[in-house]
């Protein structure tokens, strides 16, 4: 196939298939870059639109930090885990403390929540059950200050 074969990238077509994530729910810029170059392989066609996208406030990554923040939050997750899986998206640390901001979450009555619903009203328990509680919420993300009071001495 010669260049003059090859198809041409309209660039309609880059912003309609970002439209159409965004359409099903909010996407980070990381997430529709990776996405969208799985499709075209024009990178410039596609940052232009991604920039485009964003200037006219239809992909926010502020917005989406605060609805996963607030979706995480809902499942159970603490903020370390959170903040970590927000990285793993290429939301900055400014948009992540503006997002945990904007949702004010209460992560010591969530990190309550979470181990009553585990592992019922906290109480005296040997040291192995109180290491695996423990790994537990780490795993969650919550730090020892969430639920030290918890776990008991």
């Amino acid at each position: 196939m010669t260049d003059t074969d090859s198809p041409l990238i309209n660039p309609a077509d880059i912003r309609r298939a970002a439209m159409n994530l965004l359409a099903r729910r909010e996407h980070s810029l990381g997430e529709l870059r990776q996405k969208l170059r799985r499709h075209f392989d024009d990178e410039t066609l596609v940052e232009t639109q991604l920039q485009k996208l964003v200037e006219e406030n239809l992909q926010s990554d502020d917005r989406y930090a605060e609805s996963f923040a607030r979706l995480r939050a809902l499942r159970g997750y603490g903020p370390a885990r959170v903040r970590q899986e927000m990285r793993e998206k290429s939301i900055s640390d400014a948009a992540v403390a503006r997002a945990f901001e904007a949702a004010a979450l209460d992560w010591w009555a969530l990190a309550e929540a979470v181990f009553r619903k585990k592992f019922g009203a906290p109480g005296q328990v040997d040291l192995k059950e109180k290491a695996r509680r423990i790994r537990f919420m780490q795993y969650r993300g919550f730090s020892a200050d969430h639920y030290q009071h918890l776990v008991g001495d």
